[in-house]
């Protein structure tokens, strides 16, 4: 067993199957040692959980709790293609989207949840520098979406 996953497999989680695209892009793509994945929704067995904007129909902390599905969505997009999560060198950028109600101002709160949870599973390689963005409305109403940016080893 990995490392990665013998961490996952200690927190509890399972590595979920890639989400299949919604449109025209792939989940994840390699170019050199880096691996970019396409934002990534909240999705468990092929639904959203909760849809909504967050701030009206969805609370922080349940944005904050679909943040790290997202985050767990785009490792298993990059072992897709990197083959194994121990390839990851170190996590470079994480960018997070949350849907937003026009007052709600907690993005970067939500998007801790995907922060949080890279650096639970990776430990120091999960410290990333990161963007949280309020927006209008995301695909299928999805409260949040991440995507993320890794280093790999030389395999």
């Amino acid at each position: 067993m990995s490392v990665v996953a013998a961490k996952l497999a200690e927190l509890g989680l399972t590595l979920p199957e890639v989400v299949p695209p919604l449109a025209a892009y792939q989940p994840a793509v390699q170019s050199g040692v880096c691996v970019y994945t396409s934002g990534q929704l909240p999705m468990v067995e092929g639904k959203l959980p909760v849809t909504g904007k967050v701030g009206a129909e969805v609370t922080a902390e349940e944005a904050k709790e679909l943040a790290r599905i997202c985050a767990l969505n785009a490792l298993a997009a990059v072992k897709s293609v990197a083959g194994d999560l121990d390839r990851v060198a170190r996590v470079v950028k994480v960018v997070g989207f949350v849907a937003s109600a026009a007052d709600f101002t907690g993005q970067p709160g939500v998007v801790n949840g995907a922060s949080e949870l890279l650096g639970q599973v990776l430990g120091d390689k999960g410290v990333h520098a990161r963007s949280a963005v309020g927006v209008a409305v995301l695909p299928l109403d999805a409260p949040v979406e991440v995507e993320i940016q890794v280093e790999l080893t030389r395999a």
